[in-house]
């Protein structure tokens, strides 16, 4: 066991949300590792060399060799250090259907958040309707468990709740009161918060993420 937690470093960016879910994984382990904090607009060669075909963060590396993905990078970490805490139920349904959830909130919320941070006019509309409608679904999915994962925080709760850190931008500028749009998915992030030092001590505070919102708005040329 002692082996398998030898040389274990993360290739990361503090704002990352995916990134977030990886440092959350590791915590829930117990598992020690090197953070290797990223310049995305100066990519390391390490960057570049671990992740070729994305060039993209998060990046685990295990005895040398890379896994990519967050999504993938938490479902390895499960399985390696398998002693301790598990992130999937052992029902393979339930498995099926949180590997579901995860995926939509990668392909679908993901992007649509994006939108409220940097669209206008018609499309930044479009996009805040649809967020909400996305959380909706998500809520729905939670139902009055605790967890995702029903009693256990698991992999679903992992892949979303660094989000949670972005929602004061979120309603920034999409315009969202998530209290009265979502009262459930609240609670279950503030939960969460309280419930697990693994998310407490990794997700960054929300002003923090405001700020940085701002911030690349501005390089971008979407605010003066």
């Amino acid at each position: 066991m002692e082996k398998q937690q030898e040389e274990v470093i993360l290739l990361d960016y503090w704002a990352s949300m995916f990134g977030m879910r990886v440092r959350i994984a590791l915590a829930e382990k117990g598992i020690p590792y090197e953070y290797s904090e990223q310049d995305l607009r100066n990519k390391s060669q390490l960057l570049l060399d671990m992740n070729p075909v994305h060039k993209k963060i998060p990046i685990l590396i295990h005895k040398g060799k890379p896994i990519c993905e967050s999504s993938i990078i938490v479902e390895y970490i499960d399985e390696v250090w398998n002693d301790k805490a598990p992130l999937f139920p052992s029902d393979s349904y339930a498995k099926a259907s949180a590997r579901f959830w995860a995926n939509f909130i990668d392909t679908k919320l993901y992007q649509i958040g994006r939108n409220l941070c940097t669209l206008k006019g018609e499309e930044h509309e479009a996009s805040k309707n649809e967020f909400i409608d996305c959380l909706k679904l998500l809520e729905g999915e939670l139902g009055d468990k605790p967890y995702f994962g029903g009693d256990n925080f698991g992999y679903l709760d992992v892949s979303l709740i660094p989000f949670y850190s972005w929602f004061q931008a979120y309603e920034t500028y999409g315009k969202i009161d998530f209290e009265q749009e979502c009262p459930k998915l609240m609670n279950w992030a503030k939960r969460c918060i309280k419930n697990k030092e693994s998310v407490s001590n990794t997700l960054p505070d929300m002003q923090e993420i405001l700020a940085f919102v701002r911030r690349m708005r501005k390089i971008f040329g979407i605010d003066d």
